[in-house]
């Protein structure tokens, strides 16, 4: 059984979950088919993935009760705002074909005009206040991003989904987030993220990948489980929330299959030896521009 999280607002949430991120939605149906029937009861979307409303027909054709499904989605940085963020929640509905979403979360903070990221924030306060929404939080938010929501706002998030892995830790995000009650939840857990060309060129580290890593291979082997098994188990002991991704069935069962061993102090030390302070992703205001320019469809 993937154990549950409880948020800082007392609902709970599945540790683990399914993402969809760069799903193609024509094979989203079939990856969060496989993931339900895998054991799966949390699943990761966006509106800026579009697939939406792939995600809710799996869902609904799954044969399970609306309360066994955690349905987590982001809100487009060319939604924020007041207003613009109400309607996104409209548009993710609809989309999604539910009554209400379980979490939903601001996609990336937009720090040249940071008083539509409050503004987009104080809509997710007021869905939540209404029923509309479950719990609400951030993605992508560094410190500074969470002190200036936090003075213009009521409600600390809930969780704050950020690129963590082996290479990639934070720390003292997590540290703060330990200390405000924000779940921290990762993406590219298993170190995705590091698999693409060109990761190590900016600070001329070396590249490599997470899953030929000696150190979490070796441990891997002693418990009979994949780098990528390590890594998630990792994550789950250490009290995070996990957002693999994959729409290969074979891949989606293994990512799941981590409730039967645990890792040592020991083993957690090492792959906490691993930090590389290598995160590959941060917003800014020079690209805030250009993400504002991909417009969410209606429908």
């Amino acid at each position: 059984m993937i154990p549950e999280l409880e948020l800082n607002n007392g609902v709970t949430m599945p540790a683990l979950g399914l993402g969809v991120f760069q799903t193609p939605a024509d094979e989203t149906v079939d990856a969060v088919t496989t993931a339900l029937r895998s054991g799966y009861r949390h699943i990761d979307t966006a509106a800026a993935y579009q697939n939406e409303r792939s995600v809710g027909e799996a869902v609904r054709a799954s044969g399970l009760s609306r309360d066994e499904v955690f349905v987590e989605t982001k809100v487009w940085v060319s939604d924020f705002g007041l207003d613009e963020t109400r309607h996104a929640y409209d548009k993710a509905v609809g989309k999604l074909g539910l009554d209400v979403i379980d979490l939903l979360i601001l996609h990336q903070p937009l720090p040249s005009r940071f008083e539509k990221t409050i503004g987009a924030y104080r809509a997710l306060e007021r869905l939540l206040a209404d029923g509309r929404v479950r719990a609400i939080g951030v993605s992508n938010f560094q410190r500074q991003h969470l002190a200036d929501l936090m003075a213009e706002t009521e409600i600390v998030p809930v969780v704050n989904q950020i690129e963590l892995h082996p290479y990639s830790q934070e720390r003292e995000l997590q540290a703060l987030h330990a200390e405000l009650g924000i779940v921290t939840q990762a993406w590219s857990p298993i170190g995705g993220i590091t698999f693409y060309p060109g990761f190590g060129d900016s600070d001329g580290g070396e590249k490599k990948s997470t899953l030929q890593d000696p150190v979490l291979t070796s441990i891997g082997a002693a418990h009979g489980k994949s780098a990528a098994q390590v890594m998630l188990r990792w994550h789950l002991q250490q009290g995070r929330s996990a957002i693999p991704k994959s729409v290969r069935p074979e891949r989606i069962a293994e990512n799941i299959d981590v409730v039967d061993f645990e890792l040592s102090s020991d083993e957690l030390a090492k792959i906490d030896a691993l930090d590389a302070g290598r995160s590959t992703w941060r917003s800014s205001k020079e690209l805030d521009d250009q993400y504002s320019s991909f417009v969410i469809p209606e429908a």
